[in-house]
């Protein structure tokens, strides 16, 4: 099998990566500083020039979607003079740049909640050309785009890749399946891009009407997850999809590639994996938060948690890309839940956590029946040997103070506990 690239960057050598990221590090931080108000007070006494390591990137705030939402809508309750954006862009309307930035944002799109992203100018503005080539498209390919074009940006993120790509769109949309069906019969595309969900509906209703949709032969699907059993059912019948995983707020990711081990990450952001609840990277291959910063001098995201969990796989990808690979999406953060009528989340455990240094990894398990649960915290052991005295009911008493909930402690052997970034189990009935 040959392996093709987007670009020398593909295959630059790690630490090349590496330095130049963290060479551009102190720039992106300064620019926010001027020109994003929100990130100006987020990072408020930082010294920008400072920030040239991963330790030193670790040291920032994290910030959530949900502080997104609560600022955008302060500055919308403001009314007239308040900033759409909340503070975490450095543009505004066209014409109207700030800080120096750019000459405004050319497209705004909505997000549930809803929060309002701004998309500069620029071509490929949201970096998904070399997604798209690595699924196999290329210039002069005509590509049936059935992502939203309508409020959100998946359908704009995927058509100005295309374009940089070299290749022609046609704005299939959501819905309308049996229109879309018959573009694809009729304009005979290469490919598709949209989710794979329904990607199988338009397979499933051509078999059903005899529709020719054979020219579809390849498929970049995004926006779900995309398990083996649909890759697999798709080669069958002739498409060789591939997947890649992108935000709304910060563009493309990750991407899979020929190799079909895990997703590469993208050659614009800075992506660390930590511990849930916590701004902490964890150990490389340990399942955590992705927390990815993006080089966009427009909206500068610095440290966004994006609350999906994942890992970070060994070694390079067998396509001859060098960078960084994850395993993909593996679950959600935001293990919070209520406990006898109260909230605990992942930060509550980690700062158990952090008042006892002879623990590693913890879980969390609520179990029993609805209005008569009960919390174990199972805790790893840092080191080998038996536990101090008394550091069971010395646990148990911070996770009362914490909490403000009783539980019980089970201290567990180093390495005992799944790898899979659950930091809260509800393993309660609900029946």
């Amino acid at each position: 099998m040959t392996h093709a690239n987007y670009d020398s960057l593909e295959t630059r050598a790690p630490a090349d990566r590496e330095a130049a990221l963290l060479a551009a590090l102190p720039g992106l931080i300064a620019q926010a500083q001027r020109g994003a108000p929100a990130v100006a007070a987020q990072l408020a006494g930082v010294d920008a020039a400072s920030v040239t390591s991963r330790a030193a990137l670790a040291c920032l705030p994290v910030v959530r979607k949900s502080e997104l939402l609560e600022r955008q809508q302060a500055a919308r309750a403001a009314g007239g003079n308040g900033d759409v954006f909340g503070g975490f862009s450095a543009i505004g309307w066209r014409n109207q740049p700030r800080g120096g930035v750019g000459r405004g944002a050319r497209r705004v799109f909505q997000s549930p909640g809803p929060i309002y992203e701004p998309e500069g100018e620029g071509s490929d503005y949201w970096r998904m050309a070399r997604a798209i080539f690595a699924a196999g498209f290329r210039a002069g390919d005509l590509i049936h785009n059935s992502f939203s074009y309508h409020l959100t940006p998946a359908g704009s993120m995927m058509e100005t890749g295309a374009h940089a790509l070299g290749c022609t769109v046609f704005a299939g949309g959501v819905g309308n399946t049996e229109l879309q069906l018959q573009a694809m019969t009729e304009l005979r595309p290469a490919g598709y891009i949209g989710t794979p969900s329904f990607l199988k509906i338009a397979v499933e209703k051509a078999t059903e009407s005899g529709a020719d949709i054979t020219s579809l032969t390849k498929a970049l699907v995004s926006g779900e997850a995309f398990p083996p059993s649909l890759r697999d059912w798709l080669a069958e019948r002739g498409i060789t999809a591939y997947q890649c995983y992108a935000t709304a707020d910060l563009g493309l990711i990750a991407y899979e590639t020929s190799a079909r081990q895990g997703l590469v990450l993208d050659e614009g952001v800075i992506v660390e994996i930590v511990r849930p609840g916590t701004g902490d990277p964890v150990p490389e291959g340990e399942v955590g938060e992705l927390v990815v910063t993006t080089f966009n001098a427009d909206y500068p995201l610095i440290r966004f948690g994006t609350g999906d969990l994942s890992a970070v796989l060994p070694g390079t990808c067998p396509s001859g890309r060098t960078n960084t690979r994850i395993k993909g999406w593996m679950g959600r953060a935001d293990q919070t839940t209520k406990v006898r009528g109260m909230f605990v989340h992942p930060g509550q455990v980690a700062a158990v956590l952090k008042r006892h240094p002879e623990l590693g990894r913890a879980r969390l398990v609520v179990e029993g029946e609805m209005a008569n649960d009960r919390m174990t915290l199972k805790a790893e052991l840092a080191a080998a040997g038996n536990s101090p005295d008394g550091l069971a009911a010395r646990v148990a008493d911070s996770i009362r103070d914490l909490t403000k909930l009783r539980g019980d402690v089970e201290l567990v052997a180093a390495g005992s506990l799944p790898n899979d970034g659950k930091v809260i189990e509800d393993a309660r009935s609900y029946k």
